[in-house]
């Protein structure tokens, strides 16, 4: 491989991605972190591992498929870690990733804001079905 060739693969790895780009990943990538089960995952274990069952009680409200499918798409993204442990019966923990840790950082700060201003968007639609009756 020239140089030339191996500076322009060295430049594709490194390539922004494009969400406006229908075809590039970085939408389901989006997608898992931005769903509504991604975000509480990612959440709550910015508290540290914990096991299935543990995710379950401290998201409330998601099924275990739901849950099940979630650290699979956040797992087979990079942004978390599920370690098998050999015990009868199987002991399975999920953990951050750093790349994990980093979008839960951000996730962090979204819901931060969501939740501050919940007086504020609550008062708006109130306001709306008021003026539609």
């Amino acid at each position: 491989m020239t140089a030339q060739a191996k500076v322009l693969v060295s430049r594709q790895k490194r390539r922004r991605g494009n969400i406006y780009d229908p075809h590039c990943p970085s939408r389901s990538i989006l997608e898992h972190v931005t769903s509504r089960w991604g975000s509480l995952v990612l959440l709550v274990l910015m508290d540290g591992t914990q096991r299935f069952s543990e995710l379950a009680r401290g998201i409330g409200g998601v099924s275990e498929k739901m849950l099940a499918q979630t650290l699979q798409a956040l797992e087979a993204d990079g942004l978390l870690l599920r370690k098998v442990y050999p015990t009868i019966p199987p002991k399975v923990e999920y953990s951050l990733t750093k790349l994990g840790c980093e979008a839960a950082l951000h996730v962090r700060t979204l819901t931060d804001w969501v939740e501050d201003h919940v007086p504020d968007v609550m008062a708006v639609r109130s306001k709306r079905q008021v003026a539609a009756e």
